[in-house]
């Protein structure tokens, strides 16, 4: 079994807790594929509050 980068499970937390005010509880008895998906929705989020393609390198892409 493979753990988690804690590193990184750090980074993922303070990112949905900033965003989100959720507690360091809520955040952490998640399950790591969720916490990833919310921090996936709140790039999202911020893509599209600052008019950004999805992927950035995607030049031909159309808005």
């Amino acid at each position: 079994m493979a753990l988690y980068p804690s590193d990184k499970l750090y980074e993922e937390t303070a990112f949905v807790a900033y965003h989100f005010h959720w507690s360091h509880d809520e955040i952490m008895n998640m399950e790591h594929r969720e916490r990833r998906k919310w921090c996936d929705e709140i790039s999202k989020i911020h893509r599209k509050l600052n008019d950004a393609p999805d992927n950035p390198f995607d030049v031909f892409k159309k808005r």
